[in-house]
């Protein structure tokens, strides 16, 4: 995030448009901060706090409210103190590490493509056309082992499985980079990069007027993040789209704009349109994409733009209209799309009978299911030619559903095909309700004058202007994808009774990691003669493993040795990690439990051979005896495969339920909740590094929230005393919970494959392996019943609660009391509750973030949506009519109260809803609901109930020789935190 604001605060100083800023600050604006650091992940922090920072460099915030102010001391000198962001003056590559580089690579300049020359690869760069195809068909290249690269952000998409021993480098041949234009369009080299494509498309825009580079240069900046887009191709892109299925933004609204390409192949050049070159073969080593042709798209270039006449021979008016949609998850950028689209129409006015007609139309569709971005011709063949109308739409939406149909096994496929028919419809629907009177009439901002009332209910395209600049400027109104910027005001206060205890401080380190000096795991130099290790899981669910075999062919790949349960030591045992409620064992053999369980570990000179041979390993299974796996919830429920909870662990009910069911007006029985597994996303994937020290000692060094623990299993896994186990730990590199006890199997694989070898051993994760085998959040299945009174008060509520913890229990047990305590934030009268740790056939689940409580809360809201709608009353009013008096907290949170000044949420929630306006704005939000056909908007107040209990934590405090003072506090698990050092007087 640090690298990205740096990088737009120098290129706002590039472009040097617009008004000089004031004295210290930088020509970037609120809106270019905050999307510099799009796509990036959010931290522990959230969002809000991070876009402010970013905010704080900008011209054009309040120096006050949200400036540079709001991180110094009021009356301190500091925006002198701010460097110039300039480019240039950003520390680039350093010097030395370039040299160390150079040293490490054999540089061969006698010909006149680059040939480098490194210990696993070389790297060509021919300089011409001709010279890349003398160079595939000389002896030297082999095509089955030869990558060819531009940009190579596709690794970063689909993870290298086969053993590339020449790479060739497309950037430095001049044709592929080249631009050029004529009056057809412009031609733009496969090997420009998508950012300067993003300028070279407005800068054409802008000159001709024309109708669609704007628009495809706007959608691309929504295709992955900045600097990705910096250094990742144009062709690249299309190529990805063509060969891997990859679903592109960009050769969808190419598609739609009509685009062409040219290639090269043995026989010679050959201009293929865009839709051909999409349903080729696909693309080899030996077919080279040129070029990308994107035509203009104004008036005087398309055809019967000038003038149309219908079929009583009136003359007509026509106009272009040009949209892109896309959905995703992050609409900004940095997420693949559920689905994108883009249209093009020609739109002609008969002025005899006053309707719009369809002349001509591109709908094109990707990421849709289908092999790649296609065309609805069906669509496109049944709109053409006729007038605009709703029966028309309607018909068109219905041959869309059929025509297109995403293929068996796409995920979401319903809702991708509704997604296709709403940006269909939001396209297509301001075009039936333009004014049917053939006489046009005044216009303000593209709609009519009688329209400026501020209907809500009629789209801002409703009524489309068929002069060119205001058809361009048209927006749909019915999905607005502009960027709006995040607004807050944050009020800060703070107390004096405890000083220094609540005012705001700054993080110890964050120097460290914001300059990006701060060292983690994988950070840590590689010890001379060190190894890479490299997880063999299980691909099947439930079955015996009979032997476990390298791919043969992989002999190039220095493997030095694969460690399984056989190398376990004597005195040891096969434990990969060991909680409170039993072990988990480190190799699922004989029998694997679950697909990701790891079976061994291949150890090789580097890590890229240790993941290659890994991944290409041959596992035998046999299936005879066993019974099908397990695999969800409802299947565990059948065959009643549960895991036992400590009885201690489970709350106690409240009440008589069934008196309190008794006492209600209405009942809602058997609701059903379902909560799917989250992944943790951490930066730092589970990483470790392992030393063999003197005297049959270990070091590890591991990103493991529980130090203690791992040095605990380690030493169990290799029957060594824990005095001889060295755990440390100075960073996570992320945990979330999921660097807790799925940490301890990666540090002890690690520790047994150094202890066998008697040699440095590091293994680092890759993040789809990290994915699969760390498992996450427990996915879970809730049922309920309930009672309530006519006006909300809720008189009873039973849960019958269903948590899948996978293949072992890890922490699971602690995941109902979790669940309860957080559901009990309201009042629900009488309470019951039924809870099962279901034991299935997936990787083991584990604390994440809020372990239990996060659903809980959801589930809780759940419920009391669910009342609001059979009431039809507002949600808000059944929160507060059930939310806890001092006497119902007693019953539900007795552990908790122990007097009424402690129960502070009435009064919070009564503060909040006043100084945020809360009711004079649900009466606008209302308002404005009646009233707006297409747009709805909403307000929530949702509160959360979180226990917070006293617990004595252990301390050490060090008074050193030269005054300094250090703290060392216990977090929890053997984690250590030092606050800082400080000088005593």
């Amino acid at each position: 995030m640090c690298m990205s604001l740096a990088a737009a605060l120098a290129g706002a100083e590039g472009k040097g448009s617009g008004p000089p800023p004031r004295e210290g600050f930088s020509r970037l604006t609120s809106a270019d901060a905050e999307r510099a650091v799009v796509g990036n992940l959010c931290r522990c922090t959230g969002y809000r706090p991070i876009a402010d920072a970013c905010k704080s460099f900008a011209a054009d915030v309040d120096l006050e409210d949200l400036g540079l102010n709001s991180f110094w001391k009021k009356g301190d000198a500091h925006v002198d103190k701010l460097p110039p962001y300039k480019e240039g003056s950003i520390g680039a590559f350093p010097e030395f590490l370039k040299a160390e580089i150079r040293a490490s690579l054999r540089i061969d300049k006698c010909m006149s493509a680059t040939v480098m020359a490194g210990s696993e690869s070389s790297w060509h760069r021919p300089r011409s056309v001709e010279e890349y195809y003398r160079l595939i068909a000389s002896d030297s290249v082999d095509g089955s082992g030869t990558k060819v690269v531009a940009g190579n952000t596709s690794s970063g998409v689909y993870r290298e499985a086969e053993v590339y021993d020449r790479y060739i480098d497309l950037r430095d041949i001049p044709e592929l980079n080249s631009v050029s234009k004529d009056s057809e369009g412009v031609q733009i080299g496969a090997a420009t990069s998508i950012s300067r494509v993003i300028e070279i498309l407005r800068r054409e825009g802008d000159d001709c007027k024309d109708v669609i580079f704007g628009k495809i240069a706007d959608h691309m900046e929504k295709v992955s993040s900045h600097y990705v887009r910096n250094t990742a191709t144009l062709g690249g892109n299309l190529v990805m789209a063509q060969r891997d299925e990859f679903p592109s933004d960009i050769a969808t609204i190419l598609l739609a704009a009509g685009s062409s390409v040219c290639i090269q192949v043995s026989s010679g050049k050959l201009n293929v349109t865009l839709d051909e070159f999409l349903e080729m073969p696909p693309c080899d080593y030996k077919t080279l994409l040129l070029s990308i042709s994107v035509p203009h798209c104004t008036p005087d270039n398309v055809s019967s733009s000038a003038g149309a006449v219908n079929m009583t021979g009136d003359k007509t008016e026509s106009s272009l209209l040009f949209e892109t949609y896309r959905a995703a998850l992050r609409p900004l950028g940095n997420a693949v799309a559920y689905l994108n689209c883009a249209f093009f129409a020609q739109i002609s006015s008969d002025e005899s009978s006053g309707s719009l007609i369809l002349e001509k139309l591109n709908l094109a569709f990707g990421a849709f299911g289908t092999r790649h971005a296609i065309r609805g011709r069906d669509v496109e063949k049944y709109l053409v030619g006729k007038p605009i109308s709703a029966s028309v739409l309607l018909e068109a939406c219905t041959v869309l559903k059929k025509s297109i149909v995403p293929k068996e096994g796409t995920t979401h496929s319903a809702y991708r095909s509704s997604l296709a028919v709403a940006f269909l419809f939001t396209f297509l629907y301001p075009m039936t309700k333009r004014n049917v009177k053939p006489a046009r009439s005044a216009r303000l901002n593209g709609h009519a004058a009688s329209d400026t009332n501020g209907n809500p209910n009629c789209p801002p395209s409703a009524d489309i202007d068929l002069s060119l600049k205001e058809t361009n400027s048209v927006k749909s109104g019915l999905h607005n994808n502009d960027h709006i910027l995040e607004s807050c005001k944050q009020i800060v206060e703070i107390s004096k009774d405890y000083l220094p205890v609540g005012i705001p401080a700054k993080k110890v380190g964050a120097e460290l990691q914001a300059s990006g000096e701060a060292v983690y795991v994988d950070d840590i130099p590689s010890p001379e003669g060190c190894l890479y290790g490299a997880f063999v899981y299980s691909t099947k669910p439930l079955a015996h493993v009979n032997s476990i075999e390298l791919d043969p062919s992989l002999e190039q790949l220095k493997t030095v040795a694969v460690i399984t349960v056989k190398d376990i030591p004597k005195g040891g045992g096969n434990f990969g990690a060991n909680t409170i409620f039993g072990p988990e064992p480190l190799f699922g053999d004989p029998l694997t439990q679950c697909a990701g369980e790891p079976l061994g570990i291949v150890v090789a000179e580097t890590r890229n051979f240790a993941n290659i041979a890994a991944k290409r390993a041959v596992v035998n299974y046999s299936t005879e005896t066993l019974d099908s796996p397990v695999l969800s919830i409802e299947e565990a429920v059948r065959r009643c495969s549960y895991f036992e909870t400590p009885p201690f662990l489970l709350p106690q009910n409240v009440g008589d339920f069934s008196k309190g069911m008794e006492e209600a007006d209405q009942k809602i029985y058997s609701a059903e909740v379902k909560l799917n597994s989250q992944y943790y996303f951490y930066m730092e994937t589970q990483t470790a590094l392992a030393i063999p020290d003197e005297d049959n000692c270990m070091v590890v060094y591991s990103s493991s929230q529980c130090p203690e623990a791992a040095q605990n299993n380690i030493a169990t896994c290799l029957g060594l005393p824990c005095h001889n186990v060295r755990v440390i730990t100075r960073r996570v590199g992320g945990g979330f919970g999921g660097k807790a006890v799925r940490s301890l199997p990666v540090a002890a694989a690690c520790a047994l494959a150094a202890f066998k070898l008697r040699r440095p051993v590091r293994m680092y994760l890759d993040r789809k392996t990290d994915m699969i085998m760390t498992g996450g959040r427990h996915p879970m299945k809730i049922c309920y019943s309930i009672g309530f009174k006519s006006d909300g008060k809720v008189t009873g509520l039973h849960v019958d609660l269903f948590i899948n913890a996978g293949m072992t229990m890890d922490i699971s047990p602690i995941i109902p009391h979790n669940f309860i305590e957080a559901l009990k934030k309201y009042n629900w009268g009488t309470f019951s509750y039924d809870a099962k740790i279901c034991k299935t056939n997936i990787s083991t689940r584990s604390a994440m973030r809020g372990p239990g409580e996060v659903q809980g809360s959801y589930v809780a809201e759940a419920i009391i949506e669910h009342v609001a709608s059979v009431l039809s009353t507002d949600a808000n009013l059944v929160r507060q009519r059930n939310i806890h008096t001092v006497e119902s907290l007693a019953l539900f949170h007795s552990e908790c109260l122990e007097n009424a000044l402690g129960y502070t949420l009435p009064s919070i929630c009564n503060q909040l809803t006043a100084s945020a306006n809360y009711q004079y704005r649900s009466e606008i939000i209302q308002t404005f609901n009646k009233t707006s056909q297409w747009k709805k908007r909403g307000l929530s107040f949702v509160p959360i109930v979180h226990k917070v209990l006293s617990r004595p934590t252990p301390g050490k405090v060090s008074i050193l020789n030269d005054g300094f003072v250090s703290k060392r506090i216990l977090h929890s698990w053997g984690f250590w935190f030092i606050p800082k050092l400080r000088s005593c007087c």
